[in-house]
């Protein structure tokens, strides 16, 4: 009997220890299976997320090669040449780099234009900053603040003239005729040297993106800081520099402007009135530059007095001698200023403080200016500022926003008429974005994550 109940015992011990062992790989299956699971849900989630990488990478690999080649700026053009500004045609092209079966949503997009040109001035100075050999124009600062200082002395010079001319035109010699109506006829004609060819390009300033018409991204992107301080508005400066063209260094082909260097300086509407404009702002700064040296050459001032004494002589009119040396130097500052100008317009350098040795013109050529016998042209002052140069110093005192909205003006017209793409427009270039993607797992099972490329 003994035996028997050791053997019932053994066989229930044994039925026991094949329930456990049961329970057991029932267990470790159900946790295998879960494993299984979670890593099928895992691998399914990172190849829905490496899928999307993959389109945004493809997508943004498709930037517009214009702007890169000519502009050394990356964007892609969201409306793909048609010109129409609209999400699905992103959204589609992303489904064709490989996101079937993946509902997105457009959640935070940046455009080249947007907060006045911001990303594009980032990606201007980024490019300028990683170029060699760029150097800063010293006490560019001091000239700029100097520069409106006697732009305005310039401008009351010149106001100065024609008043003294106009009080004292009954008793003038006739050899002031000439200066007085060539000073009448218009500065530009003026300073011109005899073979510069004036371009009739213009455009429309209602179609300019500086305007105020264009497309705006949305959401938010870390900014690049001082953007506009001294270092990044001499860089930037230098760009445009070097990148465009003006009156006496055209750029490009089939353009629609050539002076643009000086549109973005003055944004009139065509060649011709963006030089005037230019050329304007350069006399009343040479004019105020002479004056001042004029007053200090005492040899200069007795030359006047010595003249203005012979004509008021020849007039009859002793009295009004010390009028006639007043209006004298003051023409003579103007026709000066003249010389300057023509100097700078044929692609010689004009000094900025004057000299004995770059004083250009003698007091009895200043009654040649503007008549049959003017052949002068102005001379090469070693040490002196290119017109380049002094654009530069135009480009600096322009705010901003300004000055890079009318540079991106130039762009997207450029890419247009130059280039031929008439549907380009700058304002549908995209240069950052983020996109949340949805995306079925399984049956009843959805994710949800967020993705970002950016042009840096």
């Amino acid at each position: 009997m003994k035996s028997n109940r050791e053997r019932e015992k053994k066989r229930t011990v044994r039925g026991e220890i094949t329930a456990f062992l049961s329970l057991v790989f029932v267990l470790l299956v159900s946790f295998i299976l879960a494993l299984t699971e979670s890593s099928m849900i895992q691998t399914s989630k990172n190849q829905k997320r490496m899928d999307v990488d993959r389109a945004l990478y493809s997508v943004f690999g498709e930037y517009q090669k214009d702007l890169l080649e000519d502009y050394d700026i990356f964007a892609f053009d969201m409306s793909y040449g048609s010109g129409q500004f609209e999400e699905d045609l992103l959204l589609n092209r992303m489904a064709y780099y490989g996101n079937p079966g993946i509902e997105q949503e457009i959640t935070d997009l940046q455009l080249l234009t947007d907060n006045g040109g911001q990303a594009f001035r980032e990606q201007v100075l980024a490019y300028m900053e990683s170029k060699d050999g760029i150097d800063l124009i010293q006490n560019l600062v001091g000239l700029s603040e100097k520069w409106e200082e006697q732009e305005i002395k310039g401008e009351a010079v010149s106001e100065e003239i024609d008043q003294l001319i106009g009080q004292n035109e009954e008793i003038l010699p006739e050899e002031f005729d000439g200066i007085t109506e060539a000073k009448k006829s218009g500065l530009l004609s003026l300073v011109l040297p005899k073979t510069f060819i004036l371009s009739s390009k213009s455009i429309n300033p209602a179609e300019m993106l500086s305007a105020g018409n264009k497309e705006s991204g949305w959401g938010s992107f870390p900014q690049r800081s001082n953007t506009g301080g001294v270092k990044g508005k001499v860089l930037y400066e230098q760009y445009i520099l070097e990148t465009f063209g003006s009156a006496t260094e055209p750029h490009g082909k089939n353009r629609n402007l050539d002076y643009e260097i000086e549109y973005m300086i003055s944004g009139k509407s065509s060649d011709e009135e963006n030089l005037r404009s230019v050329v304007r702002q350069l006399f009343c700064f040479r004019l105020a530059m002479n004056y001042v040296y004029l007053l200090s050459d005492a040899k200069k001032q007795g030359e006047a007095e010595v003249l203005a004494l012979a004509l008021a002589a020849v007039a009859l009119h002793p009295e009004a001698a010390e009028g006639l040396k007043q209006i004298l130097l003051l023409l003579w500052c103007f026709g000066e200023s003249v010389m300057d100008l023509r100097a700078l317009l044929s692609g010689k350098r004009a000094a900025l403080m004057k000299s004995e040795e770059t004083w250009q013109l003698s007091l009895e050529s200043v009654f040649r200016i503007g008549s049959g016998e003017d052949g002068m042209e102005g001379m090469d002052a070693e040490d002196g500022m290119t017109y380049m140069q002094y654009l530069q110093i135009l480009l600096f005192m322009k705010g901003e926003e300004e000055l890079t909205m009318r540079t991106l003006d130039r762009i997207e017209q450029n890419i247009r008429f130059e280039k031929g793409h008439s549907h380009f427009h700058a304002d549908q270039c995209v240069t950052k974005l983020k996109i949340k993607s949805t995306a079925e797992i399984r049956t009843g099972i959805t994710y949800s994550f967020p993705a970002y490329f950016g042009y840096s």
